[in-house]
C-alpha cells in the first residue's frame, strides 16, 4: 500500500478512532494543523475570491522545524500501495488542471528551477510511528499560484502514478511548509519514497502525503471519492 511510507492496513478500529479524535480536536483548538484556523475559520464568511487572495498573500504560521542533526535516516518506513512505479524523469510531467485559468504541464527541470524550499520535519504515520526527515522541493502554493485558480476553488486533488488518490483543503495545500518534494535528506528523492515528486508537509498525517504525484486538480467541491483511505472510513482532514 501507498499511504506515503504509512501503511494503516491493519489499524484497529479503536486506535484509529482515538487518533482521528485527537487530530480533529487539534484542528479545532488551533494546533499546528490549524494555525490555519485564522485562514479558514476566521475568513469563513469572506467572499471566496477574497479568501483565496488572503491565503495566497498572507503568511500562515509555520510549524517548528528540527536541526539537520536530528534527521533519522533509517526511521522512515517504506510501504507500497499497489506497486512501485518506475517513472523516467526525462519524460515525467506534472499536470495541474480543473478550476484554473492557466492549466500546467510541467517537466521536472522546470519544477526544479522554481525556488527551493528545504525543511527538516517530523513525518507522522497513523499507525503511531514517526521519523524526522529533511525534504527539499517547491512549495505547492507556488505551483498553484502559477495555475491561477478560479474563484470558488476550495479543494485540491492529487493523482499518483500507482493509482493512489487524495484530496486536501485549499488552506492546507497553500501552507508554506506544504511542498512537492524531489529531495530527501539532501539527496535526490529515492523511487521507493515517491520519486520523482511527492507531497511533504508537517501538518498532515502520512496517508495524506501522496507519493509519485503526477496530477493536481483544483475543485470547488469535494468529489464522491475523497481519498483512498478516506473512502474506507479514515478521517479526511487528518491534521496534526
Amino acid at each position: 500500500m501507498h499511504p506515503t511510507d504509512d501503511a494503516p492496513d491493519d489499524l484497529p478500529r479503536r486506535s484509529f478512532l482515538r487518533i482521528a479524535g485527537l487530530t480533529t480536536a487539534g484542528w479545532v483548538v488551533g494546533t499546528s494543523a490549524l494555525t490555519l484556523a485564522e485562514s479558514v475559520a476566521g475568513k469563513l464568511f469572506m467572499p471566496v475570491n477574497d479568501r483565496l487572495d488572503a491565503l495566497l498573500l498572507n503568511p500562515q504560521k509555520p510549524v517548528p522545524e528540527f536541526p539537520v542533526s536530528a534527521i533519522e535516516p533509517k526511521a522512515l518506513i517504506v510501504n507500497t500501495f499497489r506497486f512501485t512505479p518506475q517513472i523516467d524523469p526525462a519524460t515525467f510531467r506534472l499536470t495541474v488542471n480543473g478550476a484554473v485559468n492557466h492549466p500546467l504541464n510541467l517537466d521536472l527541470a522546470t519544477i526544479q528551477k522554481l525556488p527551493l524550499t528545504s525543511m527538516v520535519i517530523r513525518h507522522v504515520c497513523v499507525e503511531g510511528w514517526a521519523a524526522i526527515v529533511q525534504w527539499g522541493g517547491v512549495r505547492l502554493r507556488d505551483v498553484i499560484q502559477m495555475a491561477q485558480p478560479k474563484v470558488g476553488v476550495r479543494y485540491v486533488y492529487f493523482q499518483s502514478a500507482d493509482g493512489y488518490y487524495e484530496s486536501w483543503d485549499l488552506a492546507s495545500a497553500l501552507h508554506p511548509q506544504t511542498i512537492l518534494a524531489y529531495q530527501k535528506n539532501g539527496a535526490l528523492l529515492p523511487v521507493e519514497n515517491g520519486a520523482p515528486l511527492r507531497l511533504a508537509s508537517p501538518i498532515k498525517l502520512g496517508y495524506k502525503l501522496s507519493k509519485w504525484v503526477t496530477g493536481i486538480t483544483l475543485t470547488s467541491q469535494l468529489l464522491p471519492q475523497m481519498g483512498y483511505w478516506e473512502d474506507q472510513g479514515y478521517e479526511w482532514f487528518a491534521g496534526i
